[in-house]
């Protein structure tokens, strides 16, 4: 009798498989979120038909989806049978205070598969992609597609307003007494740090465009009386004589020559005691997993960019006459980076 030959050890190649198949979980959230599923959980548990009825989708098609984000813990099923809200199912509601529906959305929408599709064309030649894909750069191309752009930017709002909290627990901003945002649209990383810094006054530094839902935000936040508003781009000069200019998600936008201008306009305006603040994902040294990592990926394809570590922010702030004096984590992806004039 021949011996059963032994079974072949396949978690590789099956973790792997669970790793190529991500696209279609993101695809799948982005569906929940772009048809307001969670959002009509809120209330309640509810079956996979009357899902479908309040969002207008087919109920068989439903039950499916929900089927498989269960598998995730996107949703989770009672026994009976009816769908309930997860945490993660939570942070798909439009009006969550860290909703993540904007990006879901984002994620899902054809153009941005159309852009990650051509990916292996910037890995081959190290150039964004999108200006050759699109015949115009990213921004360009943004603000002649409206709809995308309303996206896009939600998306991006979405993440980075998440991000706020966490920024303002992990550092302290009591001792500035003028803190400068620099390029911070609309003014939530700012109020929620005058919100901690009741004792300063602050600056929102944007183009006029990005600046304009500013008064409702900071009016809200109860900080208008402290906040003024003055108009300019990314590498024109700061208001000056602030002991805290604050940027967050800006350098990484940049090459390295556009990074150390704005740098520099940073170093001219900066109080002698003065500190910069430098809100980006730093990245681990030795390949560990990172958000930051895939989106240094996207920042490839988009514009040629990308996120960086501490040694390499080091390095570029030295050429602006900034030094690093501590590098700060946070619960959230991103780090604060500190800096000061020398």
């Amino acid at each position: 009798m021949s011996a059963v030959p032994a079974a072949r050890d396949q978690s590789a190649a099956y973790s792997l498989l669970d790793l190529i198949q991500g696209s279609v979980i993101t695809q799948a959230i982005s569906v929940a979120a772009r048809l307001g599923m969670a959002d009509v959980l809120a209330e309640g548990p509810l079956t996979a038909e009357d899902i479908a009825k309040r969002v207008g989708s087919d109920p068989d098609a439903t039950y499916r989806l929900l089927r498989t984000l269960s598998g995730f813990s996107v949703f989770a099923v009672q026994p009976d049978g009816r769908y309930a809200l997860t945490p993660m199912a939570q942070a798909l509601r439009e009006d969550a205070p860290d909703s993540m529906r904007g990006l879901a959305m984002l994620m899902g929408h054809p153009l941005h598969w159309e852009e990650f599709g051509h990916l292996i064309s910037s890995v081959r030649t190290g150039e964004a992609n999108l200006p050759k894909l699109r015949g115009k750069g990213a921004y360009e191309f943004l603000m002649s597609n409206q709809e995308y752009a309303a996206e896009f930017f939600g998306g991006m709002r979405s993440m980075s307003e998440s991000e706020c909290d966490p920024v303002v627990a992990a550092y302290d901003f009591t001792p500035f007494r003028k803190i400068v945002d620099v390029v911070g649209g609309r003014g939530t990383l700012l109020s929620t740090i005058l919100g901690q810094a009741t004792g300063a006054q602050g600056i929102l530094f944007d183009q006029e465009a990005a600046t304009a839902d500013a008064p409702a935000v900071l009016t809200a936040a109860g900080v208008a009386d402290r906040v003024t508003v003055e108009n300019g781009g990314y590498f024109d000069k700061l208001p000056v004589g602030a002991d805290a200019y604050v940027l967050k998600h800006i350098l990484h936008d940049f090459a390295e020559p556009d990074c150390v201008q704005m740098l520099k306009n940073v170093r001219e305006a900066i109080a002698p005691d003065g500190k910069m603040l430098v809100i980006e994902y730093v990245l681990n040294e030795n390949n560990e997993r990172h958000y930051g990592n895939i989106i240094d990926l996207w920042l490839l394809l988009l514009l040629g960019a990308k996120e960086r570590t501490l040694p390499q922010y080091t390095e570029l702030f030295a050429k602006a006459g900034l030094k690093v004096t501590r590098s700060i984590a946070t619960t959230s992806p991103v780090s604060i980076i500190e800096a000061v004039p020398v």
